[in-house]
């Protein structure tokens, strides 16, 4: 079976000795060499497997290297939603422990390590490709996010880490201002763009826990049965807000057949959901009306600030590898991605 671990990317390694007497000194550990892998998919935090032959492993989250936004990447506010989290939605990995900066220079924390396939740029070589199998994974990812969403977020510790009245304003003028910091010199303004977000901000009163990274690939399926999710990943976006927001962030990552190719390969190969039986935005949306009861009228709003969100995360990558804050080669051109994702969001809009 292909690993979804790769050997750990040179200048990402780990401080493995430190880390192998920090966790020795709290907690149990079978005998034997601390091992470490590293998870390929992501260009944001650095995920490593931590294991000790297959008696014990573990998931590490670090925030990247070099200098990172304000408030990004902030390692504490992950472990602790995951706290909150775990016990009322349990494809939450459970976290176990945190550090802040006294063992390796950089915050971290350790979870559960689940186990299963992620689907990505293509089926696993171990599943066979189907209509089938397309369709009820699109299903199960609407299902899920359905079902996130209605968690009581007032019985959970997320309520005393939120502020969810004025959501989508505090979001659209906060992502504006992120793109115009970020913003480098072979960039489009995204002037009318904004302009355009700033006058349909929706007025939105209803409020849940949304996960605001979920895509397919931060999610892990069943091996022997592929359609169901076993571990919902990528939690540092995580907060309560406007549900919608995060059907459109969803949306934002899900691509279709009929896709633009700048869309589709924006961030490398084609994702899997452009093979047949996999749901359109349209269906995936759908589907998610009918199983939530909630109004998509509007949707459309909640998609183009999406694009514009995802061209902001994109850009602030790209500032940093522009000032040689980063030398990962895959960020090198990733300006034209931008570029794309503001003209999408345009149309999405109307404009």
């Amino acid at each position: 079976m292909k690993r979804d671990t790769l050997p750990v990317r040179s200048g990402e390694e780990l401080e493995i000795e430190r880390i192998e007497q920090w966790l020795r000194d709290r907690m149990e550990l079978p005998s034997g060499e601390l091992a470490v892998r590293q998870f390929g998919t992501g260009h944001s935090n650095l995920t490593y497997e931590l294991s000790i032959r297959d008696e014990w492993k573990a998931v590490l989250r670090r925030p990247p290297l070099g200098p990172v936004a304000p408030k990004a990447h902030d390692m504490e506010r992950e472990f602790a939603v995951l706290q909150a989290l775990h016990p009322f939605f349990p494809l939450a990995p459970e976290p176990y422990m945190y550090a802040s900066g006294e063992v390796i220079g950089s915050p971290f924390f350790l979870m559960e390590r689940r186990e299963g396939v992620v689907f990505d740029s293509s089926f696993p070589e171990e599943i066979k490709p189907s209509r089938e199998l397309g369709r009820a994974l699109s299903e199960t990812m609407v299902d899920r996010l359905v079902e996130l969403h209605a968690i009581p977020y007032k019985e959970t510790a997320l309520k005393d880490m939120v502020k969810p009245e004025g959501f989508m304003e505090r979001q659209v003028h906060g992502w504006i201002k992120r793109y115009e910091k970020a913003r480098t010199d072979d960039v489009v303004s995204g002037e009318r763009l904004m302009k355009w977000l700033s006058n349909h901000i929706p007025d939105s009163d209803k409020a849940a826990i949304i996960h605001y990274d979920y895509k397919l690939n931060n999610a892990m399926f069943q091996k022997d049965d592929p359609s169901r999710m076993v571990g919902l990943f990528d939690w540092e976006m995580t907060t309560v807000g406007d549900p919608l927001a995060d059907l459109g962030a969803a949306m934002g990552y899900w691509i279709q057949s009929d896709d633009p190719e700048s869309l589709k390969t924006g961030l490398g190969k084609p994702s899997v959901t452009i093979q047949d039986g996999f749901y359109t935005r349209e269906q995936f949306i759908s589907r998610y009306a009918e199983k939530s009861g909630r109004d998509v009228s509007n949707v459309h709003v909640y998609v183009t600030f999406a694009y514009f969100k995802l061209a902001g995360i994109i850009q602030q990558i790209y500032y940093r590898y522009k000032r040689g804050q980063t030398d990962d080669p895959r960020f090198e051109g990733m300006n034209v991605f931008v570029n794309h994702l503001i003209e999408h969001a345009e149309e999405t809009a109307g404009l």
